[in-house]
């Protein structure tokens, strides 16, 4: 292979490296060995695991080089799967000294960085992906610890336009591809194997659910969101910058327990991964769009994500990004569940080299979540790409729409 992809790629590392730096470099230092989310490990394990990942990925796995350390190595292989009532018991002081850890990660860059272009771009593409799907895992880690333990800024003015009644858009059926025929491209082993399937007719709400239509459905008794806090009568919302009112027309961040119970209420329905798809990517005609706004590569004006904000923006902001049947925010400003169980594609295998990355987590617990988030990096916005969460996961930024069939 030409040494030149390889070296593309290898820019794209070093700029996910500088996202991934800049992150740890928010937090103070002895809040590094903090526990922002029960369900997760402590900050420090991601500091060590992300070059770890690389290290036992390229270098030790296909590049077959001589281990660096071969404990910590293992002490920073793999994360945990957050499972309510299972939480890890270690203590701070488990865990190595922070300038052990930053020597360990200066010496596995080090290493790769002279031997990369004997890689592959599909190794280094995953390495890639890795570190940018864990950047988004960090800002909301980060977002969970205590303002007085990491540096904030001011946060600007908020928006609270009130709630209102839900927009629907009469979607018509047709057909919709799923996942990535081999050989076309980078993907993740559960985006294979490529399928169409047909789609009966249906109504999608324009916008995703605010945090005002979601506050009548609390005030009736409905649970309350992890990122609310309650002040007397009424409720704050607890930004990654800072504590300010309730953002009513803000999307409003829920697990999949408390979005299909909120659709209950209203005697609708969240959507399926593939009503999710014909809404975004779909026509009137057989085409279908790479990107709900067209064919243009992700940028700024179309939606919120690659860190242009570490807040939610409005759910109508960035008309530019709505879809081809006026469906808007389908890719941005926070990811969307789905009814779909998380589960394999037909023809699905696989990963040989990260073989439990889907496969774990085909248990009938996880649903698939679609779009992007603010923290969402542009190269992971490819219309395959599969997200997946816990059903009752309440930390990650992810938001949902209804629908009416």
């Amino acid at each position: 292979m030409s040494k030149a992809v390889p070296a593309f790629i290898h820019e794209e590392i070093l700029r996910a490296r500088a996202i991934t730096d800049r992150l740890f470099a928010q937090v103070l230092p002895e809040a590094l060995y903090e526990r922002p989310i029960p369900e997760r490990h402590r900050l420090i394990f991601y500091v060590g695991h992300l070059e770890a990942f690389d290290w036992n990925l390229i270098g030790k796995s296909f590049l077959g080089l001589n281990p660096i350390d071969p404990a910590l190595d293992s002490v920073f292989a793999f994360g945990i799967d957050p499972t309510p009532g299972a939480l890890p018991q270690d203590k701070a002081t488990d865990w190595p000294e922070l300038f052990q850890v930053r020597r360990y990660v200066a010496r596995i860059r080090s290493s790769l960085d002279t031997t990369v272009n004997q890689a592959n771009e599909h190794v280094l593409r995953m390495a890639l992906e890795h570190r940018l799907m864990h950047a988004e895992t960090l800002t909301y880690l980060i977002h969970n610890l205590p303002y007085s333990k990491r540096l904030t800024r001011m946060r600007g003015a908020h928006s609270s336009a009130g709630a209102s009644g839900h927009e629907f858009i009469t979607i018509p059926a047709g057909s919709v591809s799923l996942g990535l025929k081999r050989g076309e491209g980078f993907g993740w082993d559960n985006e294979f194997e490529f399928h169409q399937r047909d789609v009966e007719g249906f109504s999608i709400t324009k916008y995703k659910v605010t945090n005002g239509q979601y506050l009548q459905f609390v005030r009736d008794g409905g649970p309350v969101p992890h990122y609310w806090i309650e002040r007397g009568d009424e409720f704050r919302y607890r930004g990654f910058h800072g504590e300010v009112p309730l953002p009513t027309d803000f999307p409003v961040f829920v697990s999949y327990v408390q979005a299909e119970a909120y659709a209950k209420w209203m005697n609708k329905a969240v959507p399926t991964e593939s009503q999710f798809h014909r809404a975004a990517f779909g026509t009137d005609s057989q085409f279908e769009r790479p990107y709900p706004w067209g064919q243009d590569s992700p940028r700024q004006e179309v939606g919120n994500f690659d860190f242009s904000s570490f807040e939610p923006l409005p759910v109508t902001s960035h008309p530019a990004g709505n879809s081809a049947f006026g469906v808007s925010q389908m890719m941005g400003n926070g990811w969307e569940w789905t009814s779909s169980e998380f589960a394999p594609f037909p023809g699905f295998r696989r990963e040989p080299l990260y073989p439990g990355y889907s496969a774990d987590f085909f248990d009938g617990d996880h649903q698939v979540v679609k779009g992007a988030s603010c923290a969402t990096d542009h190269l992971l916005m490819r219309r395959s790409f599969r997200n997946w969460f816990r059903v009752s996961y309440p930390y990650a930024y992810t938001s949902f729409r209804l629908v009416e069939n």
